[in-house]
């Protein structure tokens, strides 16, 4: 897949980075993915930049300056995936119903769309989205756009029954490691969710984006060189791909793949 135009209700179709150093971020994302930017206003403030991340003209997310009150909060530097739906205001009803939180009650932003963001009983957070003028990512699946988004939890079981009644995914258990849940929308795979190991120590319960590259080895070397810390691999997933997980130099945690050839 590479351009689209429409995202299903259900699917993830944005990425959003917060970080403490924008200029660091977009130096160090630009050179590793080879994306082009475009700031935007969102504000009175010389500051109040939103940058667009483009892949060939294309939208494929966008990072912002963390705000104080998220500061204040001690929230680090993060990548915030979004997931289209019907209505932002019907979803956030529901995710009360369902035991979630909404940190962020819907509202619109300007005429590109409608949004909220919910934290799941674990605690991750989430945001929705429910398309106007923008649809969010306008290239997914392909060198230099997202391909994939993971859950790690400390309740895998209550978490995944979340998600199922909130959004209709259906949770599978992965046919290549029994302790993988893959969350499927329809016939497709679209992210997955494992279970916090005592081995790594106090990680919080998080979403990460997975970002498809050429070759996991050379952008993971690459990274490393523009300031990155490797968190896991690089590593194959038999039958699946090779994935490495990353921390940028400003602190925000993502993943970089590429999946294994067709049979």
């Amino acid at each position: 897949m590479a351009e689209v135009t429409r995202h299903n209700p259900g699917s993830f179709s944005w990425a959003e980075l917060a970080t403490t150093d924008p200029a660091a971020a977009k130096k160090f994302y630009t050179s590793l993915f080879g994306w082009s930017i475009q700031d935007n206003p969102m504000g009175p403030g010389p500051e109040d930049i939103y940058t667009r991340l483009l892949q060939t003209n294309k939208d494929v997310g966008a990072l912002y300056p963390m705000r104080p009150e998220q500061r204040q909060q001690g929230v680090p530097p993060n990548w915030l995936p979004y997931v289209t739906v019907a209505s932002v205001e019907e979803t956030a009803k529901k995710v009360k119903r369902l035991g979630g939180k909404v940190l962020t009650e819907p509202f619109d932003v300007m005429t590109f769309g409608r949004m909220a963001v919910l934290q799941d009983p674990s605690g991750a957070t989430l945001a929705l989205w429910e398309a106007r003028e923008s649809i969010g990512a306008q290239r997914v699946n392909e060198p230099g756009a997202f391909c994939w988004m993971e859950l790690l939890t400390n309740d895998t079981p209550k978490v995944g029954k979340f998600y199922s009644e909130l959004l209709g995914w259906n949770a599978k258990t992965s046919t290549v490691d029994s302790s993988y849940t893959e969350f499927w929308q329809g016939d497709m795979p679209i992210g997955g969710m494992m279970g916090i190991r005592p081995e790594w120590g106090p990680v919080p319960p998080h979403w990460t984006v997975y970002w498809q590259v050429e070759d996991v080895d050379a952008a993971t070397k690459k990274a490393t060189s523009l300031g990155a810390k490797v968190l896991a691999g690089p590593q194959d997933i038999p039958t699946v791909g090779r994935f490495s997980s990353l921390q940028d130099p400003q602190g925000a945690s993502f993943s970089i793949f590429k999946p294994a050839p067709r049979a």
